[in-house]
């Protein structure tokens, strides 16, 4: 049966002649490649809102924890758990996945909540990594280079997320956590290891630099999501952690950079895949149609808000006053309740970190995402 080529959005019209974007430049440029510097825009102009000292108010952590971060983790479903088809070809991966991950997270637990939440925010750490990794990839995919190119490029973007990662590990704790205090391993380091690492950061940039101008002077066009990807990453991550060091401009510029192009990404896969042809998904199609936005981030940040209403009414007990309706539920004590509690609750992030390995890879799709975006 012949495919038909998915049908453009009249507000957002595809667009991937000349620039290798995803979806289109109004999506990519917008919901993707913006998102860091439009955090870091808005601590340039607000300035005293951010302060080092400034922590998360309730008001800014709804916002970004509650409605970007945790509503990101839940915009997995729709590639996986709402899609018949891929849930029927994918059945075994998806049940068991959730189910593993209770029990590796019971086990973790039991040795220590510590040890639990130290593997769930490595965990995030390599989730957050790998998407950055990800998306060059993806905007890579159009160029005509040699292997050492490419590598270049990985060598690049991991530096732009790992060297701040590795500087937070050894310059001790910081105003912020990932999740919990001492969540990370810290080894304190001497001023000239940090002064080595340094010099490494800045030699990786700049050989990165020289090699992207003399291969758009070769080619005569600049590959411009790309740029945009790479400078995002470095400026977001560098500042995030090293730079502003507080805690509201952490969370502030983390969650925009990652959960925003996370959703954008799983929005463009649908708005392709659930247009294909007629029949099919109506509930997705209904999601990803033109009017469907309000619905596709309504359905998540509705799952959200029940978990982390869950989660401060059994364990946390930090924004009573927003979660009210969860506030009869009874503050759970005993340890062993908090075993089988806690990576209960998780589950759902474990699950999305996991699957998010997975489902772009899938080729059963009926529009082969891979093909047309990450080779």
């Amino acid at each position: 049966m012949e495919i038909k080529q998915p049908v453009p959005s009249p507000i957002i019209a595809a667009d991937t002649t000349k620039q290798p974007w995803i979806y289109s430049r109004t999506l990519d440029g917008f919901f993707i490649l913006l998102p860091p510097f439009a955090a870091l825009l808005v601590i340039w102009l607000f300035p005293t809102a951010f302060q080092p000292q400034q922590g998360v108010s309730v008001a800014w952590w709804v916002i970004l924890v509650l409605f970007i971060d945790v509503s990101h983790v839940y915009a997995t479903v729709y590639r996986t758990y709402f899609d018949g088809g891929t849930f029927r070809r994918q059945s075994r991966l998806f049940i068991w996945v959730p189910v593993l991950a209770w029990v590796a997270g019971v086990v973790a637990y039991a040795a220590g909540p510590l040890v639990f939440w130290r593997l769930l925010a490595y965990m995030a750490v390599y989730h957050f990594v790998r998407q950055q990794y990800g998306f060059l990839r993806i905007y890579s995919r159009k160029e005509n280079t040699g292997k050492l190119s490419r590598r270049m490029d990985t060598v690049t973007i991991y530096a732009a997320t790992v060297y701040p990662l590795l500087y937070w590990h050894l310059k001790g704790p910081m105003a912020f956590n990932w999740f919990i205090a001492d969540d990370f391993f810290y080894v304190p380091a001497s001023g000239k290891i940090l002064d080595i690492l340094w010099g490494a950061y800045l030699a990786i940039m700049t050989i990165y630099l020289a090699k992207e101008i003399g291969y758009s002077i070769k080619q005569q066009a600049v590959n411009l999501p790309k740029q945009l990807h790479v400078l995002g990453t470095v400026l977001s991550w560098y500042f995030g952690i090293i730079y502003f060091k507080g805690d509201l401009t952490f969370t502030l510029l983390n969650v925009i950079s990652h959960g925003i192009p996370y959703m954008a990404l799983v929005w463009a896969h649908g708005r392709k895949q659930y247009h294909v042809a007629a029949g099919g998904n109506r509930f997705l199609q209904t999601v990803f149609s033109n009017k469907g936005i309000l619905l596709f981030l309504g359905v998540i940040a509705l799952f959200a808000f029940v978990e982390e209403g869950l989660w401060d009414g059994f364990v946390w007990r930090e924004h009573t006053r927003f979660f009210s309706l969860f506030q009869g539920l009874p503050e759970v004590e005993s340890s062993v309740t908090l075993m089988l509690l806690v990576p209960l609750l998780a589950v759902p992030q474990v699950t999305h970190y996991v699957l998010d390995g997975f489902i772009w890879k899938m080729k059963e799709d009926k529009y082969n995402w891979r093909e047309q975006t990450m080779d």
